[in-house]
């Protein structure tokens, strides 16, 4: 039922935290099923839920990355993770989703 998982490493932190809801507001408002991973919790146990729950793409913010103004983008099928603008993730999440969904078709 989703099509995206947000994992903010650090919840707590104000910046990472902002971010996160944006990319959640923003895609919701595009119409694609986001769950975004709010918890209190430690990022290796936000990262083996998110591989359990399966989403096809995953998205993580922490503070590291955001120093460099990007986000990691995760596609579960290949594996692979590209580092994106985090101003930019919400067009390259809807891009990815609406092209694996083409495939489905």
């Amino acid at each position: 039922p989703y099509h995206v998982h947000i994992v903010p490493v650090n919840s707590s932190h104000a910046e990472t935290r902002a971010v996160a809801e944006s990319l959640y507001s923003g895609l919701g408002e595009r119409g694609v099923e986001t769950l975004l991973d709010d918890r209190d919790e430690r990022p290796g146990t936000k990262f083996k839920d998110a591989d359990l729950l399966g989403v096809p793409l995953r998205v993580t913010g922490g503070e590291k990355g955001l120093k460099d103004g990007v986000v990691e983008l995760r596609d579960r099928k290949t594996g692979s993770t590209d580092r994106v603008p985090s101003g930019e993730a919400v067009a390259e999440c809807l891009r990815r989703v609406t092209e694996a969904l083409r495939k489905l078709s």
